[in-house]
C-alpha cells in the first residue's frame, strides 16, 4: 500500500483558490430582466437551492428578476414546518422559504401555478408563503414569452 505523506488538512485551511476570478463582474445593463423557472421537487436535490441562489445573485447584478414555481416547483413556495407552520424541523428544513423571502425582499417577484398548486399536489393559494403570487396555467408559457421577447437572461431548472 501506498503511504499518505501529506499533511492532514485543519479546519481553516483553503483546498483551491476562491480568489481567482477568470472572467470580469458582468452587471446588468439598465432595464435588463432575467427569469428562473423552476420545475422541482423541494428537498430532492440541490437544483432548487443552488438556481434560488442564482435568481439572488441576479437580482443582486442588477436585472429585474423573476422566479415562476410551476409543476412540481410549487413545492418550493408553500409555508412549511413541524410540528407547526414555520417551525424549522431540522436544520435548512425552511431554506426554500428563507431563500424566496430574501429574494423577494430584495424587489425579486415570485410566481406561481395555480394548476399545479392545486391539481398536482392539493394546495390552495392560502399555502404559499407571503409575496407569491399565484398564476393561471396559461400565464406560465406567456411568462416565459414575455421574457424571451425582451431578450432576458433565462434559465430553467428541471429535475425528474
Amino acid at each position: 500500500m501506498p503511504a499518505v505523506t501529506y499533511p492532514k488538512h485543519e479546519i481553516g485551511d483553503h483546498l483551491v483558490d476562491y480568489e481567482d476570478k477568470k472572467f470580469e463582474d458582468v452587471k446588468a445593463e439598465p432595464g435588463e430582466k432575467a427569469l428562473v423557472t423552476f420545475h422541482t421537487v423541494a428537498f430532492e436535490g440541490s437544483i432548487g437551492l443552488v438556481n434560488m441562489l442564482q435568481a439572488k445573485r441576479l437580482q443582486r447584478k442588477g436585472f429585474e428578476t423573476t422566479i415562476l414555481l410551476y409543476g412540481p416547483g410549487v413545492t418550493l413556495g408553500v409555508k412549511r414546518g413541524f410540528p407547526t407552520l414555520g417551525d424549522e424541523a431540522f436544520p435548512g428544513h425552511q431554506n426554500f422559504n428563507n431563500q424566496l423571502k430574501a429574494f423577494m425582499d430584495e424587489g425579486g417577484k415570485v410566481y406561481c401555478c395555480r394548476f399545479a398548486l392545486q391539481a398536482l399536489y392539493g394546495h390552495g393559494e392560502p399555502s404559499l408563503q407571503d409575496g407569491i403570487i399565484p398564476i393561471s396555467p396559461l400565464d406560465v408559457l406567456d411568462l416565459n414569452l414575455i421574457h424571451r421577447k425582451a431578450g432576458s437572461m433565462i434559465i430553467q431548472t428541471w429535475t425528474l
